[in-house]
């Protein structure tokens, strides 16, 4: 079997060490006890964001909201955002209404927040 990674882009790299080590290994544990889910079909822990056949997933950790996508080695994480400072603030700069994932599934400024962190690592 495949070893399971996790995979940063810069952009989630840099957003990860701004933050308390303790948190920092609370988010890598999360994801390392979760191989079997995030290779099998079972998902619906996860919030899931849909546009243009692009899938991409939410994962709450308190406060924060990691997201990512699957990738053939693991987990590729494109963002990981305060949902009380960043999160909220994105919603607020695009005067777009408080439900999390169905707002930023339909806006493309969230998109380009990810594909921006995504082109960060070519």
């Amino acid at each position: 079997m495949t070893p399971f990674q996790i995979i940063f882009t810069p952009t989630a790299a840099a957003e990860l060490g701004t933050l308390p080590k303790e948190l920092q290994l609370e988010i890598l544990g999360e994801f390392r006890g979760l191989p079997h889910d995030i290779r099998s079909d079972e998902m619906d822990k996860f919030g899931r964001l849909n546009r243009d056949g692009h899938h991409m997933f939410r994962f709450r950790l308190g406060n924060y909201r990691v997201y990512f996508e699957r990738h053939d080695l693991g987990v590729l994480i494109h963002r990981i955002l305060h949902a009380k400072k960043q999160l909220r603030d994105f919603l607020y700069r695009n005067k777009l209404p408080g439900g999390e994932d169905r707002t930023l599934e339909e806006n493309p400024e969230f998109w380009k927040l990810i594909e921006e962190a995504k082109s960060a690592t070519c």
